[in-house]
């Protein structure tokens, strides 16, 4: 890989690779080592400009919306293909870039397979249905038509599958896509680029544009030739995309952020529910939007969860993502690693109690222990707030009424994902109808499955993504009726 890391990185526009106009530069960190092993430039203003064009040419006058749907599942599927080839190298693009253990991004590489080949299949299943209307000899029909240039916003917690997903589903709707990932973790969708290259699309169909979001996001948000943003990101950068995409209302999908319950019950089985719960928020080191970080046991087992969690905590192999044996690795960067540091701080001012953790591990690195803290109120920044980062909050609950329950659960301005862990399948039935999440993972029940309608209630966004919903929210419906 030293020799992609060391090339000149440019922009993917139009199906080849071009140099930006502006001369800034991005340099990108190692959170493990916190070195920089490559630098990119930085795209702006005019760069997103002929990147959107290219789209808009390749929509309106170009072979994807128009391709029988066979052709274009049979390019997103050779996409697949060549993505699997190239697992092993993607894996550690993540791994160097983003800080996360070869285990979780190897998963990644592979999730984002799963993603297209599953996209790729709804292609030639898409479209509208015959309607009986009041009015006598009126043939009517509906008709689904992708909504046109789309621009695919993307985080740096999961850069390459979440790059992938977004694309997949615009792409099976038959969008043309503008690609602008997040400047901190930009290397795997450059690998992307040369991969979308290697598959054969059509030139314009994907761009990649990496730059800082002060200048390229807010380019490609304001574009007027864009017709729809999705975006997974922060929820005071999706407040501002709301407001922005007014020029000419494009269609907007926000996946924000998150700040989770998950509920144990006496009944639960405690030794599946322990290190489920600490890992539905110390994997990716607690940097994934649907983190349970809010811990809510019942006083029953209270202390028996605590314990059980702290040890699973301890035990967890802190290091590089390269270390086989790492289990969590580095934050992103040293403003998250700040940002955690602060709340961690921030909560044993206000009285918190740290069980276990709370501290940086070494010198080097954006390296923080998994912490377990208790003693809280709901007052506090570190239960109110997103903290996105390996912090859990134990929170005991006295009472079994699931009115009671699921008011506190539902007391967050978020509403993304909930945790619930029972044997009681009448009990797990009520509550899940309860909670205002948009998620609900039972028992270690599956998340981001790209067949499972996913997204927020609440400030967590707008629309889902995943299943036929997430293709659908890149299409237009349009009426047909006729006088017969």
């Amino acid at each position: 890989m030293s020799a992609f890391l060391s090339k000149r990185h440019g922009m993917f526009i139009n199906g080849d690779w071009t140099d930006s106009s502006a001369d800034e530069t991005i340099a990108v960190i190692d959170p493990a080592t916190e070195e920089v092993i490559a630098t990119v430039q930085a795209g702006g203003e005019a760069e997103v400009d002929r990147a959107v064009r290219a789209a808009r040419a390749a929509f309106d006058n170009g072979p994807w919306p128009n391709m029988a749907p066979i052709d274009r599942m049979m390019i997103m599927l050779r996409l697949a293909d060549v993505i699997e080839a190239a697992a092993d190298e993607i894996a550690f693009l993540e791994t160097i870039d983003n800080g996360m253990p070869m285990w979780l991004s190897t998963g990644a590489a592979a999730k984002a397979v799963l993603h297209l080949r599953h996209f790729a299949g709804i292609c030639g299943r898409l479209g509208g249905q015959v309607h009986n209307v009041t009015q006598p000899d009126i043939h009517a029909y509906s008709i689904k038509e992708p909504v046109g240039v789309v621009g695919a916003i993307t985080p740096w917690n999961f850069p390459f599958v979440m790059a992938v997903a977004k694309m997949a589903q615009a792409l099976a709707a038959g969008c043309t896509v503008v690609l602008k990932p997040s400047e901190i973790t930009p290397l795997s969708a450059l690998r992307l680029g040369e991969l979308i290259q290697q598959a054969g699309f059509p030139d314009g169909v994907v761009n990649i544009i990496v730059g800082y979001g002060r200048d390229a996001g807010k380019a490609l948000v304001e574009h007027l030739l864009v017709d729809k943003i999705s975006f997974t990101g922060s929820t005071a950068t999706g407040k501002w995309i709301v407001q922005a995409a007014a020029g000419n209302l494009k269609r907007v999908t926000l996946e924000l952020g998150g700040k989770s319950p998950t509920i144990v019950f006496p009944d639960a089985d405690v030794e599946r529910a322990v290190p489920g719960a600490a890992m539905a928020v110390f994997a990716n080191s607690g940097q994934v939007c649907v983190a349970g970080s809010r811990l809510f046991i019942h006083r029953k087992i209270f202390d028996k969860m605590v314990d059980g969690i702290s040890a699973f905590a301890a035990n967890l192999k802190v290091g590089s993502g390269l270390d086989a044996d790492s289990q969590i690795g580095p934050l992103v960067s040293r403003d998250q690693l700040d940002r955690v540091s602060g709340f961690i701080e921030s909560g044993i001012n206000e009285g918190a109690h740290v069980v276990h953790g709370g501290k940086r591990v070494g010198d080097a690195g954006y390296f923080v222990q998994p912490t377990v803290v208790a003693e809280t109120h709901g007052d506090m920044r570190i239960i109110k707030e997103e903290i996105f980062g390996p912090v859990v909050a134990a929170i005991p609950f006295d009472d079994d009424d699931l009115d009671q329950i699921a008011a506190r659960a539902n007391d967050t301005n978020y509403g993304l994902a909930a945790y619930i862990w029972s044997s009681d399948a009448s009990k797990i039935h009520k509550l899940a109808r309860k909670l205002r999440a948009g998620l609900i993972q039972v028992n270690g029940g599956t998340a981001l499955d790209p067949a499972l309608p996913f997204g927020g209630f609440k400030e967590s966004g707008w629309g889902r993504e995943y299943g036929a919903e997430g293709v659908e929210a890149y299409m237009e419906t349009k009426s047909v009726a006729i006088q017969l």
